[in-house]
């Protein structure tokens, strides 16, 4: 026996779309529209933070503590995002352009980026101090052991010492000058092959400033004809920046301060 046919008007008024299809497409534009606005937001955020690529332009100073110095130290000469934050720290990693001594601008990217440009780069390391001799102090008692031959006659004023092959200095040499009412000034340096570009940082240096600061710097060799102005201006820089009456939160922690050792090479 036959099953009879549906009635008419039981299937003509049936909804071409659910309800719930409905529900269910409104939910996803809605989703949609929220993924494309966070996406917007996220990439504009992102590009920014690309763009600098781990630099900051912000002059904001921060109250950074090392040993026994306080320092306010801008976020855009602090090489690392992690060490833009007050409070103590074991060092400070800082970049500055030649001559302006200045941090990083976002005009003058390319200065900081362009490998062929970061010749004109002062890199300052700021820790706390643990040798009785800053690089000048130890030419005496120590390098003047390993040098190997006589003294040559450099650029500059500068006069040139071979370190002995042994000595684990590689290539480097080391450069010195008298400096008129004080000691010798002294750098070492990997001096590059003839025909071949100086790097940003192959010579290095190191003073000491404040309480009990050690400043190590570096800069490019090519640059050895302003040793004289680049040693006297990383001085006044961070000597310009030490606080010596800073505000500290009271529930700051501190860092123990290292034991002094003896001099190391």
């Amino acid at each position: 026996m036959k099953k009879s046919a549906a009635p008419e008007h039981a299937t003509e008024h049936l909804p071409l779309i659910s309800n719930r299809f409905v529900y269910m497409a409104t939910a996803m534009v809605a989703f949609l529209a929220l993924l494309s606005v966070a996406i917007n937001l996220g990439g504009r955020k992102l590009g920014a933070e690309m763009a600098l690529a781990g630099h900051s332009d912000s002059t904001q100073d921060f109250l950074v503590t090392i040993g026994q110095d306080h320092l306010r130290l801008a976020a855009n000469t602090l090489r690392f995002e992690t060490q833009r934050r007050d409070g103590p720290a074991e060092r400070a990693d800082l970049y500055l352009l030649w001559p302006e001594m200045s941090g990083y601008r976002s005009e003058l990217r390319a200065r900081f980026d362009d490998i062929t440009q970061s010749g004109g780069l002062i890199f300052i390391q700021l820790s706390q101090s643990t040798m009785s001799r800053d690089m000048s102090g130890r030419v005496e008692p120590i390098y003047s052991h390993l040098f190997d031959g006589p003294a040559e006659k450099g650029l500059y004023g500068l006069t040139l010492h071979r370190l002995k092959s042994d000595a684990g200095y590689g290539n480097e040499v080391l450069l010195t000058a008298p400096r008129p009412g004080g000691p010798d000034f002294a750098v070492r340096c990997l001096l590059p092959a003839a025909g071949t570009p100086a790097s940003s940082g192959d010579c290095q240096r190191d003073v000491h400033v404040g309480r009990d600061l050690s400043v190590l710097y570096r800069f490019s060799s090519s640059l050895l004809s302003d040793w004289a102005e680049i040693d006297d201006a990383v001085r006044r820089y961070v000597t310009a920046r030490i606080d010596a009456e800073p505000q500290l939160p009271s529930n700051s922690p501190k860092i123990p301060e290292k034991p002094a050792r003896n001099d190391s090479l």
